[in-house]
């Protein structure tokens, strides 16, 4: 049995454990270089993680792009774990945390193959398709 525990935090806090599964999930399975996924923007995002009996397993983290956006980011699950709804439950808890930061909308680069995803949790297309690390995406908004 499963005990799912859900944290947020600054890079200090958890960034060591998200970064885990961000490696796992975009480095080794999907190939997208080191350079590109340890980017410099970890210090002055905020973290959420959910671990599995204290081991990491989900992860995803925001930062404000202007006064009233937050970008969420580097939405991770372990292979694993996927299914379980984890996914969906580090976005709500960054939703949450942005809106009472004083965000009033949300933006996610989307990897074109998990569209239907955040179509599901609200989300709008916003532009073409384009590439990051080279893998197709699409931006997508939701207003809180």
């Amino acid at each position: 049995m499963s005990s799912y525990v859900l944290h947020s935090g600054t890079d200090a806090e958890l960034g060591d454990r998200a970064r885990a599964v961000r490696r796992t999930v975009f480095i080794d399975e999907q190939g997208v270089p080191e350079r590109i996924e340890m980017d410099d923007k970890d210090a002055e995002a905020r973290h959420f993680l959910v671990t599995d009996d204290g081991t990491p397993v989900a992860t995803a983290r925001t930062r404000f792009v202007d006064e009233t956006t937050v970008k969420v980011e580097r939405v991770a699950v372990l292979d694993a774990y996927r299914g379980e709804g984890l996914g969906e439950r580090v976005m709500a808890a960054a939703e949450q945390d942005a809106s009472e930061r004083g965000a009033t909308s949300v933006l996610v680069h989307a990897q074109r193959r998990v569209e239907e995803f955040y179509i599901g949790l609200g989300y709008e297309a916003a532009s073409e398709e384009f590439e990051e690390a080279g893998i197709p995406h699409v931006e997508m908004v939701k207003s809180l």
